[in-house]
This record gives structure tokens, sequence and C-alpha cells, in this order.
């Protein structure tokens, strides 16, 4: 059973972009409200959210599968409101630990990682009921493309950074977050924001099965930043999302 946000922020995206056949889907939309993009994130998440919380309540580890980073700190926000005090395992070539100060693009699917350990709590944090994440409890795996603000950040963190190969896990349960785009851009056509240099993808499965073999992750959150596909990029992706959700 996997838990469905097709939105990339708050734009709904085609159901083509998340080739999952064979798997059973509970597809989260809504109407959103006018006004600000956050407003608008905020109504949605509240909805994946509370379906985090009522799967994990009743037994289930949540899978849910999404466009873009932010959706992670819903479900965070989930698993906290089921009494679930997990820790972050984030995949991803990028930092996601901007601030809406310190971005000089805006782009606000690269401040989920700050957010959840409580910059800008107005915005999402708040609205939520997310409890910020102590710095030591959060891995950042990969990361290869920071911006000089975030690297600025990370070296003064307590955040810990690891390759994919050697991942240094905190203790009890884990929220495991994996943006598609940590695997080498070679390896998977399509991405938004491709960056070279990265993992090979079996590399990537392998270190999610070790993670998830542990028993301790309590929710898989997927983040699917690429374009619609073209030609055997259908193909390719749901090979993937297969592997990834049944690691």
């Amino acid at each position: 059973m996997i838990t469905l946000v097709p939105y990339h922020q708050d734009e709904r995206l085609p159901d083509a972009s998340f080739p999952l056949p064979g798997h059973e889907l509970i597809p989260i939309t809504r109407d959103l409200p006018d006004g600000g993009v956050w407003r608008r994130i905020a109504t949605l998440f509240e909805l994946v959210s509370a379906e985090v919380a009522d799967q994990a309540a009743g037994g289930t580890r949540p899978t849910v599968v999404s466009g873009d980073c932010l959706t992670s700190e819903a479900v965070l926000a989930g698993l906290q409101r089921a009494g679930v005090d997990a820790s972050v395992v984030w995949f991803d070539a990028h930092g996601d630990v901007h601030t809406l100060a310190s971005s000089t693009s805006g782009y606000i699917g690269g401040m989920p990682l700050r957010q959840i350990l409580g910059a800008d709590p107005e915005v999402l944090a708040e609205p939520l009921g997310l409890r910020p994440l102590p710095e030591d409890r959060a891995v950042l795996v990969d990361a290869r493309d920071l911006d000089p603000a975030e690297a600025e950040f990370l070296a003064s963190s307590r955040v810990r950074r690891c390759p994919v190969d050697d991942v240094d896990l905190p203790d009890g349960p884990l929220l495991l977050h994996i943006d598609v785009d940590v695997i080498d851009s070679g390896d998977l056509p399509g991405l938004k924001f491709p960056v070279p240099g990265g993992p090979p993808r079996d590399s990537v499965l392998a270190s999610v099965r070790r993670i998830m073999a542990t028993g301790r992750v309590a929710a898989l959150d997927i983040a699917c930043p690429w374009h619609l596909p073209e030609g055997d990029d259908t193909a390719i992706r749901s090979r993937l999302l297969h592997d990834l959700v049944t690691a």
C-alpha cells in the first residue's frame, strides 16, 4: 500500500509521472485554497500527515511517494502525531538546508531538511504541528551539490554526512527519505535537477536495502522530481520505484 501525493509543491502532476503498476495506491489530492504557496501546501499536507499518522498508529509502515522533498515534513509530522519519535536519514544529491533568507533562487524545494531542523517554522512546521528535530538526529547521504550557504551551515552543524556506501545510522526509529536524484544522472534520465558524479542506481538500492533490513524504518518517503517520461523513461522509473518500495 503506497500513499501517493501527486504534486510538485502545489502543482498537481499527471498520474503518468508515477508509474507504479501492480501496487495498491492511496492518492492524496484536494482542492487547494487561494493564497500563497505555503498556505496551499500546508492544506494539502494536513491530509498527508493524517494518513501517515493513521497508518503508523495502526501498525503499518507508511510508504509515501510524491513529486518533491517537501512532503517529508508531512510524513515526519504524521509519525510524531502517532507517537513515533523518528530520526531522519536523507538521501539526496542536494543539501535541502536552505532557509527563506539564505536561498538565492527562492526554490522552496531546497528547504525541507532545514525546516525539519527548526528553520522558518511558521510556513509548514507550525501548521502541521511538526516538532523540530535535533541536528544530531539527521543524517545527510551524498549531497554532492551544495550552495555556499548550505555548505557553511553544514560545516558548523551537528548534521552527519555520509556516502551512500557507508551510512552512519542514528539510534531508534527512522524516517528514510530518498530523493531519486541522489542516483547519478547518467543512470536516471529526465530529472528536473540532475547532478552528475553520483552513486549508481544499484549502489543506492543496496544501501536502502541495508537500512530497511535493520527493521527500524518507521516510514519510507520517496521524492520523484522528474519531468514527464519520454521513450524508455517509464520502464526505467517503474522498475526503480518498484525496487525502492519493495526494498
